[in-house]
């Protein structure tokens, strides 16, 4: 695929996820932060822009042959984009999550051809990135995660990203960031993704998104109830840092009760929708990584060719 059609497809999807409105406990159109607004968002879509054309530009030549998948520098694309990402507004770490998710996407979008898309062949290239991954590419996105310092993180058991030493012992032992990702899976829903092939997005949020737009054929629906199917489906992890598990547990309840009741596609739905949207902003949380998720379904069918 083209570079810049990669990079307008992920930068759309960016921009469709946190329009739409409400998705319980984020920013939307409808709803800030104290310190972060919906404007930061979309002036952080602006920045992204030309990382993705990069990252996509890079893989087209290792689909040509003229650059190997070890020397693609995920890491160094994730770094660059978190410096634009915090350059470009004032609001703080507004797309982390989605900037590691979609930076690999963006490479295995350029590695797809164009007459041969499909999101089975996306998700072959992707594996094929994230699996290619080096040490020097986790010491960029451990720079990356510093330079956030993202809400929740908390101590890691092992090569933790406050330890300075983490960061020598990675180049020492030669961990890649794929590696790096398989210790974290099992309490981070975007270091699960890298190391399972993105079972919920390609599994879960897409296949759902897609069956809502033909159901409904409005994208604002679509996007928030995909929000809930995937919450409901996978407690989210940064209220889960933040909380604890069991009031991720409980948020994950609350999100399959409202997909239950139809969601913003029913009356009874919308009621609970903006019920919980309200609860959880008063309770201070955020489902951060659950909208990150969302983002990755939305690149998949933006990808595709959906324009809304």
């Amino acid at each position: 695929m083209e570079p810049d059609y990669v990079a307008r497809c992920l930068q759309l999807a960016v921009l469709l996820e946190v329009s739409a409105y409400p998705k319980p406990g984020n920013v939307h159109r409808a709803r800030d932060f104290s310190d972060t607004r919906y404007e930061h968002f979309l002036a952080s879509a602006v920045a992204l822009y030309p990382h993705f054309r990069e990252a996509a530009r890079r893989g087209v030549e290792c689909l040509e042959g003229t650059r190997g998948l070890s020397d693609v520098g995920v890491g160094e694309i994730v770094r660059r984009c978190v410096e634009d990402m915090l350059g470009w507004q004032r609001g703080g770490n507004t797309h982390l999550g989605t900037i590691l998710l979609l930076a690999p996407m963006a490479v295995a979008a350029g590695m797809t051809a164009a007459e041969s898309f499909s999101p089975a062949t996306l998700r072959r290239n992707l594996t094929l990135v994230v699996k290619s991954t080096t040490p020097r590419d986790a010491v960029m996105v451990y720079n990356a995660i510093s330079a956030v310092n993202p809400g929740g993180l908390g101590r890691a058991p092992k090569f933790d990203v406050r330890d300075e030493s983490s960061r020598r012992e990675i180049l020492e032992k030669g961990i890649t960031l794929y590696e790096i990702f398989e210790i974290a899976s099992s309490y981070d829903s975007v270091a699960y993704e890298w190391v399972s092939g993105y079972r919920i997005t390609f599994d879960v949020g897409y296949p759902f998104l897609v069956k809502e737009l033909e159901k409904t054929g409005d994208v604002n629906v679509a996007v928030v109830n995909t929000f809930l199917r995937v919450m409901a489906e996978v407690p989210d992890t940064l209220i889960a840092r933040k909380f604890g598990a069991e009031r991720a547990r409980e948020v994950s309840l609350m999100a399959r009760h409202a997909l239950e009741k139809g969601g913003l596609a029913t009356k009874e739905g919308r009621c609970i929708v903006y019920e919980l949207d309200d609860a959880l902003h008063s309770a201070g949380l955020n489902p951060g990584t659950t909208a990150d998720l969302v983002c990755s379904c939305l690149s998949v069918l933006t990808l595709g060719g959906y324009r809304p």
